[in-house]
């Protein structure tokens, strides 16, 4: 399941680089960088980005779950970090659901 997650992720980067034209997004892995420290995404990017996979985990797995709340927030390590933390998280609370 971690790596269907993954491809979603790099699916939905791949998509918003078509808008983003940002060079650091082409060819993602899960190792690219997505926000904070030298992230590729500011913070609308970043929103876009979640409500894209909120929509499409919902799809997929038919679990709604909320990437972008309190506990996301307050976490010591963004899950938001890169592709391979944000489909850790995603499988963690697909996985408490």
């Amino acid at each position: 399941m971690k790596e269907k997650i993954q491809e979603l992720i790099i699916h939905s980067v791949e998509e918003l680089n078509e808008e983003l034209e940002s060079e650091s997004l082409n060819n993602p892995t899960t190792q690219t960088k997505l926000y904070g420290a030298n992230g590729a995404l500011d913070s609308l990017a970043l929103v876009s980005l979640i409500t894209d996979l909120e929509d499409i985990i919902s799809d997929e797995f038919d679990k709604d779950i909320v990437l972008a709340d309190e506990k996301a927030m307050s976490q010591r390590t963004s899950p938001f970090r890169n592709i391979e933390s944000l489909s850790l998280y995603i499988l963690k609370l697909l996985e408490e659901n």
